[in-house]
């Protein structure tokens, strides 16, 4: 079987950054188009310049990268240092890049490559804020139908959210983007923090990515050991959760996951409730499904394949 050709639309972000390493890690399953950047957790020059590290660091510089939208559809941007600290990749010293970010708009490669490669071949990942994904349909709408599959990190339903009471950070910082990507009819699979937060890097887990002893494992390590901090804080969890790698997992290997498909609507308009994803789990209404709405993950199994994609690298 040929290797899934992906583009990663992302926010780095250190859970990002193993999101990347896992899928450039595993060249069988996941061919990596290309990375496009979002501004997000960090504002754009961060997330751009992230990407490029990362692709460094897992000795793949020749990754091509592309910056996008700085800013939502709508709304000013809101960022998560945080969490994730002032430069987003916080924890390990990392060089700063060498590779050149590629000139042409994300926004424009996703349209283009989409339009180039056959349809249906080509699954979107976004691991941040929508609004790439969603400039694209908006000024090419013909480029949906050609979408393979969007699997993406963000929302929430029984954990509800994580930076307001109810909404997940992703679909909040550009819920019209989220809006927009939920109605295009695109088939889609979400990674909600009812399954990220059931992925968390635990003690033992940590102590295995460092022992692998090269520089993607001591870096991810240092990665984990910083952005732990926030959620153990806040939730007295045992670790971090490794949000984003488990949309990169779910393609490698999908049967970790189990999930509904079930109607998500975006909420836009309310002060309370701006950016939930309303998630029909228990089917109590007559709106079409419109994503796979994942609910659990054999955490073990997913860090057994993480661990041993990192050591390749």
């Amino acid at each position: 079987m040929s290797a899934r050709k992906i583009i990663i639309d992302t926010d780095p972000g250190q859970d990002d950054a193993v999101a990347i390493l896992l899928a450039l890690a595993s060249p069988e399953e996941i061919e990596v188009l290309g990375i496009t950047a979002v501004a997000g957790n960090v504002p754009l020059p961060l997330t751009e310049k992230n990407a490029r590290i990362v692709c460094e660091l897992a000795g793949k510089p020749e990754t091509k990268v592309f910056a996008g939208c700085d800013v939502p559809m709508r709304r000013p941007l809101v960022t998560a240092e945080h969490v994730h600290g002032k430069t987003g990749l916080d924890g390990p010293e990392l060089p700063d890049p060498v590779m050149a970010l590629q000139d042409q708009h994300a926004v424009d490669f996703i349209i283009e490559t989409l339009r180039a490669e056959p349809s249906g071949t080509v699954t979107l990942c976004p691991l941040g804020p929508l609004t790439n994904i969603a400039t694209a349909f908006t000024r090419a709408p013909d480029i949906v139908a050609r979408v393979q599959e969007i699997v993406l990190m963000g929302g929430a339903y029984f954990e509800v959210g994580n930076i307001t009471p109810t909404a997940e950070f992703n679909i909040y910082v550009d819920p019209e983007a989220a809006d927009i990507v939920f109605k295009s009819g695109a088939p889609i699979v979400v990674m909600p923090l009812d399954v990220t937060h059931k992925a968390l890097v635990t003690q033992p887990r940590n102590d295995a990515f460092r022992a692998l002893d090269t520089a993607v494992g001591i870096a991810v390590a240092q990665m984990t050991d910083f952005f732990e901090r926030f959620d153990k804080e806040k939730y007295g969890s045992a670790g971090a959760p490794l949000h984003d790698p488990c949309v990169t997992a779910y393609l490698i290997w999908p049967d970790l996951f189990t999930g509904r498909h079930i109607n998500v609507e975006i909420e836009t308009t309310s002060e309370l409730t701006l950016g939930m994803t309303v998630a029909d789990w228990w089917r109590v209404t007559d709106r079409a499904p419109n994503a796979t709405f994942m609910g659990d993950i054999d955490a073990d199994g997913f860090f057994t394949l993480l661990t041993e994609r990192l050591a390749r690298l």
